[in-house]
């Protein structure tokens, strides 16, 4: 078995249409041994818990402040203009950047996202401010 040499980040970004789509990228492990390869070290903001219980459904937003969003409990869907959307179970992560468009007032049939927990066991999130 091969060791990765690249970390898959999902990032849930504003395109230049205004609105909210996923990309995929590589981040590389450069640093470390090959049992335990390491990304260089980045900067953080701030770091933030958030229990979200059983039936929650937020409304369609942006993303105030670029932040990593962590699953650690639970299972989060994410929504899109457009009916698209994406879940992300506990031990999965995005990189949420999905900004309001600099000079744009929000428009909810155009901008941002929307999230809510799904099943039968609450939403457990760690967001890292980037």
């Amino acid at each position: 078995m091969s060791t990765p040499t690249t970390f898959t980040q999902v990032t849930l970004f504003t395109d230049t249409d205004g609105r909210a789509r996923f990309r995929e990228s590589a981040i590389a492990l450069p640093e470390g041994t090959p049992a335990s390869m390491l990304s260089a070290l980045m900067p953080s903001g701030g770091y933030q818990l958030r229990h979200s219980p059983v039936g929650f459904r937020s409304q369609f937003h942006c993303t105030v402040t670029p932040q990593w969003v962590f699953i650690l409990g639970g299972q989060m869907e994410i929504g899109l203009q457009g009916d698209a959307s994406r879940v992300f179970a506990a031990g999965e992560h995005f990189y949420s950047a999905d900004t309001l468009p600099e000079g744009a007032t929000f428009d909810a049939a155009v901008h941002g996202h929307w999230s809510r927990q799904l099943g039968n066991e609450p939403l457990v999130t760690l967001f890292v401010r980037g």
